[in-house]
């Protein structure tokens, strides 16, 4: 709550300099103030700009630790997210709840700023509320799939006049879902209907992907599933299938390389700059992911003994046991694009070295590079992420024509993909039997199946099994498999615990040995002796249905103990308007 006061004078005050994406196009520090900009269309525009990446930096490392390492996708070693033991305490969890309640403070002041202008038209006005209120509903969404309960905040300056900031309740789930729908609404009766012209903006359909998707939460929310919220959730996925022009990349990869940053598959995004002046508009998650000397910064990255899980290769139905010559006829694109694993190369890494080789990079770090991870494989589960990396400078300039700098890359964040959209239809059209012979259910799951490289559903029904599954293979590291988890919890507690127990989420032992007697035979010799083994002396991580609600962060419960206390009943629709 200390958070809501900070952030509502702040306002849209942290606004950066202008970059190379118009999306960060935006008023200078030392000119702006609120009494003379949104004179006219493109300061409006400008203004709300930096909701696209700023007051949502310090969500990034939550985004993956929450998202795929709790939820048995990404290996962290000893972690509080690996074993669901996160506190109140950790300070990428306070920094993950300061993100969100940012955003939800300076949605709601940009909101207030362009209602109060009078320079831009109201066509533009309009676009520019809907874009602000659909990342306000998106933040809502975050958090209360994560944190459950929260307070509602309509409007941070009401709040400060009234004096009530320190004395806010929760509201109940039910009612956070009902108000992220009223929000939602509103934003779709404000935007324009883009399509593939949005250019990356949210419009329309980009809220309506949005709603579709919190329909499909919301719809198990009682204890069981509801099929008007399915309904309306396979309504509104149809409305962006059919009307917004949007469609699948062609190839699954290049959705996540630079030079796509703005695409036709992707409905909602972060875009960020390369720049680190002011420090929050860039994307930092390459150093957390990927190996020592993988870029040309010294020490800038160290992730390397961070790797998607077993579990998840055994779901992509490779192993890092398995010799790699066994892969040759690997079919299922999405698994390279997602994870490196021995004996891949990739052509959009290293570019200005021929291509990047991850064993060589590795174990010839004196002719390849500038030194690697010291000639010793650090992940324990055999894999190192894809998803999300940029690579060298030269890779940068090549994507996008500018350099990148230490701790800052220009890579968008992809939050909701037309992949998704066709899943969600998919799921939502199964309705509470959780199967269905609907051909046009089965086609949507075929789409994201062929774009892969895989088998197609022939047998005329789709199981709610393979659309679980294919979400898992589809949006793998993109922040969202726990949200399905939470999703499944609502009605299906046993079973998301019970699938989380038994995953494979710790890592290998010798596989150093195995992989560097590899390389150095050329790629010949694959010897997989008795050292190599799969730890099972760690226990799999103490799941209960409370593990499915993160905590609080303890500063806040400080400055608001009303916290502690049990969800108010709040009307809604009744208490809270968007009369504009």
């Amino acid at each position: 709550m200390k958070n809501i006061i900070k952030l509502a004078t702040a306002g849209a005050l942290i606004l950066g300099a202008a970059s190379c994406s118009d999306f960060l196009d935006r008023p200078a520090e030392d000119t702006y103030n609120v009494s003379n900009f949104y004179q006219n269309d493109a300061q409006c525009i400008q203004g709300v700009n930096y909701l696209y990446n700023s007051p949502w930096y310090d969500f990034q490392r939550a985004f993956l630790w929450v998202g795929e390492v709790m939820s048995g996708n990404l290996y962290f070693g000893d972690s509080q997210y690996l074993d669901l033991s996160v506190n109140g305490t950790d300070t990428d969890l306070v920094n993950m709840s300061y993100s969100l309640w940012a955003v939800n403070g300076h949605a709601n002041t940009v909101i207030d700023n362009i209602l109060n202008s009078e320079g831009p038209s109201q066509e533009v006005k309009n676009q520019c509320i809907g874009e602000a209120l659909t990342w306000k509903a998106f933040a809502y969404f975050f958090m209360v799939r994560t944190f459950g309960e929260v307070p509602i905040v309509h409007n941070n300056t009401d709040m400060i006049v009234s004096g009530e900031y320190n004395n806010v309740y929760k509201a109940t789930r039910a009612n956070v879902y009902e108000y992220i729908i009223m929000t939602l609404e509103k934003a779709m009766e404000l935007l324009p209907k883009l399509g593939v012209n949005a250019n990356g903006r949210i419009d329309y359909y980009a809220a309506e992907a949005l709603l579709a998707k919190v329909y499909l939460t919301r719809a198990g929310l009682s204890g069981t599933l509801s099929a008007d919220d399915l309904n309306k959730a396979a309504s509104y996925a149809e409305d962006v299938i059919l009307n917004s022009g949007r469609d699948l990349m062609d190839t699954y990869s290049d959705l996540f390389r630079l030079q796509n940053n703005i695409n036709e598959e992707c409905l909602i995004s972060w875009h960020w700059s390369p720049s680190r002046d002011p420090w929050t508009q860039q994307n930092s998650i390459q150093p957390d992911v990927a190996m020592t000397g993988f870029s040309d910064f010294e020490d800038n990255c160290w992730g390397g003994w961070r790797g998607p899980s077993v579990d998840l290769q055994d779901a992509f139905g490779v192993s890092a046991i398995d010799n790699p010559d066994n892969r040759a006829a690997e079919r299922d694109t999405r698994r390279k694009a997602t994870m490196m694993m021995a004996g891949d190369t990739y052509d959009y890494f290293w570019t200005d070295k021929g291509g990047f080789d991850y064993l060589r990079f590795i174990y010839d770090a004196d002719d390849y590079g500038r030194g690697g991870p010291s000639g010793q494989y650090q992940s324990s589960t055999g894999a190192n992420v894809v998803k999300h990396l940029t690579g060298r400078q030269a890779d940068h300039v090549a994507g996008l024509g500018v350099t990148a700098s230490n701790m800052a890359s220009g890579l968008a964040t992809h939050l909701l993909r037309f992949a998704d959209v066709l899943l969600i239809y998919a799921e939502a059209k199964m309705g509470p039997e959780m199967q269905t012979t609907d051909a046009d259910a089965i086609e949507a799951f075929n789409r994201v199946r062929r774009r892969a490289g895989v088998d197609e559903d022939t047998d005329g029904v789709l199981t709610w099994e393979e659309v679980w599954k294919e979400r898992r293979l589809e949006l793998a590291l993109e922040g969202d498999r726990w949200y399905d988890f939470v999703r499944r919890s609502y009605y299906d507690m046993q079973g998301a615990i019970n699938e989380i127990r038994n995953q494979r989420r710790n890592g290998w032992y010798g596989l150093d040995a195995l992989y560097e007697t590899y390389y150095e035979s050329g790629y010949q010799t694959w010897n997989v002796t008795d050292d190599v083994r799969y730890n099972t002396d760690t226990p799999a991580p103490n799941v209960t249905s409370s593990s499915f609600t993160l905590p609080f962060p303890a500063e806040d419960i400080v400055f608001n103990p009303h916290l502690t206390e049990p969800a108010v009943e709040v009307d809604v629709r009744a208490m809270y308007s968007y009369d504009f």
